[in-house]
């Protein structure tokens, strides 16, 4: 029996020496992404006297403006990870991302700020697609929740470093010209050039990978497309308004009035929203992201049925991808709001949190991504739905840990419960995201992060920031005519979505091992 156990080991497919470097390469791609995203926490109180931007404004800027378009150009270039060159592609996106963040420094407004940072989530939009596509065909399945996690600790990392990086340069910059540098650019300006440049170069050392076989790992070699840029045009244009109504329209007048409705109600309710909390930004790109997602997923149940059969109409894929969501709602939250609320609540120096919240954010979420994939996968090797019960511990283990630090007046215990939040919130990514690529076939592994991103994005950082910002103004009180919002409200005001999140991973828990198992049969069920 042993010997059988060991021959069929022997038999699976292994991960290469090669493959753990094209991870080391991946996670310093990812570490790069999270320092060009997270940098504007730091410096995010600097920004806000220069610009005149209240909390809910901020809030914006660390989320919406960037999200949405990450998103949406997630879809498509999801697609395009499935059918073409990967490192390519991903090389091409850190060019474009390392790029804008460099031009961010020559902001002189919100919107141009804005404008920006919505570049640098186009970019983006390449990253996570192609690495988590490349990785899952370079690592067994047995390994991919491990190798998966260790490629999402560059996110705690980078956001980690970003802080630090943020900081000192400010410092130095601002030291060196107090009036303005070059250009009269302040140090805030001058930070975002000297984390875009290095991008650059990083490019290129990624453009010298090797592309592997797509779906080797799993047995099921998957061809890549004659066409990937058809597919990727007729995408783009499925999902980039007005061209959405174009494609509902070749689908017929039925799919036309649906689109048009959705696309009123859509425009109707951002702009109640703006009425209500006087935000002319986020509500419309929220509208315009939500609208743009239904017109792409209407488009995929007519193009790939199989494909919009194993995401968009799987509750055990919608549960997972939600219910984690909100645990990233809360994680986007504390990670661009925890400096400016040590700097403006606990009046701590910039420099000094920036190390401790820095050295913490990295070392908590580095080790809880790790621990949490190495526990989903072995919870996975005795329960198809084990991971999802490591999503609940990211759920409901960082609530405490929340109430205290952000209660408290002592700087020191602020940090230790920052550390714990953040660890336990940090378990829940790696199971996640693994369980989503096991629900789907190789060849929709592309499309599927995209989808998964869909939710960390579109429901946790565009919301998370900007909800803490608009709650903090709500509560917040006029000191010298100026308002100044209160963050401890704001930010203890996360803990509401944790039962919402809990009731959807129940039902994920409960309908996830019926769908891996009935995969290939569902699919071929779409013909």
């Amino acid at each position: 029996m042993q010997n059988e156990a060991i021959a069929k080991k022997a038999s699976e497919p292994q991960a290469s020496g090669y493959s753990w470097y094209v991870l080391g390469v991946l996670v310093l791609v990812y570490i790069i992404n999270f320092v060009d995203r997270q940098i504007l926490s730091i410096l995010g109180l600097d920004i806000q006297k220069s610009l005149g931007l209240n909390d809910a404004d901020l809030g914006f800027l660390f989320g919406a403006a960037f999200a949405v378009f990450y998103a949406l150009f997630g879809i498509p270039l999801g697609r395009l990870a499935d059918n073409w060159n990967r490192k390519n592609l991903l090389s091409i996106g850190l060019t474009l991302w390392s790029g804008m963040t460099a031009l961010s420094g020559f902001a002189q407004s919100q919107l141009t700020l804005s404008l920006a940072r919505m570049g640098v989530g186009i970019g983006e939009a390449t990253a996570s697609p192609t690495a988590y596509s490349l990785i899952s065909d370079y690592f067994p399945k047995r390994q991919r929740a491990t190798a998966l996690a260790i490629y999402s600790s560059g996110l705690y990392i980078g956001g980690g470093i970003s802080l630090l990086i943020g900081a000192k340069i400010a410092q130095l910059w601002n030291a060196a010209w107090p009036d303005g540098g070059p250009l009269g650019l302040t140090g805030w300006q001058g930070a975002f050039l000297a984390v875009g440049i290095p991008g650059l170069l990083m490019a290129v050392w990624v453009s010298t990978l090797r592309e592997p076989v797509r779906g080797a790992m799993d047995g099921v070699a998957s061809p890549a497309s004659p066409t990937p840029f058809r597919s990727f045009i007729a995408d783009l244009s499925s999902i980039v308004p007005p061209f959405t109504v174009l494609g509902a329209w070749q689908r017929g007048p039925v799919a036309l009035l649906i689109n048009l409705v959705v696309g009123a109600l859509a425009m109707l309710l951002a702009w109640m929203m703006v009425r209500l909390t006087g935000n002319v930004l986020q509500w419309p790109a929220i509208a315009v992201g939500y609208y743009a997602v239904f017109s792409w997923a209407c488009t995929l149940k007519a193009r790939d049925p199989a494909t919009f059969r194993l995401i968009w109409g799987t509750p055990a894929f919608i549960c997972t991808t939600l219910g984690y969501s909100l645990v990233s709602l809360v994680a986007w939250a504390l990670g661009a709001w925890s400096a400016p609320y040590a700097e403006r609540v606990l009046h701590i120096p910039r420099e000094d949190l920036a190390f401790w919240l820095g050295a913490n954010g990295a070392l908590s979420g580095f080790l809880g991504v790790i621990i949490g994939g190495r526990v989903a996968d072995a919870l996975r090797a005795r329960n198809p739905a084990g991971r999802i019960l490591v999503i609940v511990f990211g759920v409901i283990a960082p609530i405490v840990p929340i109430v205290i630090g952000y209660t408290t007046a002592n700087p020191t215990l602020f940090y230790v419960m920052n550390f714990l939040a953040g660890m336990c919130g940090a378990t829940a990514l790696g199971a996640a995201a693994a369980t989503t690529q096991d629900l789907v076939l190789p060849r929709m592994r592309g499309t599927a992060t995209a989808a998964f991103f869909l939710g960390t994005t579109l429901v946790g950082l565009a919301f998370g920031p900007y909800l803490v910002g608009q709650i903090s103004d709500l509560a917040g009180s006029m000191v010298n005519g100026k308002l100044v919002g209160d963050l401890r409200t704001g930010i203890l005001s996360l803990i509401g979505v944790a039962p919402i999140s809990l009731g959807l991973l129940l039902c994920a828990y409960r309908t996830v091992p019926a769908a891996e198992a009935t995969l290939k049969e569902r699919a071929n069920e779409t013909g």
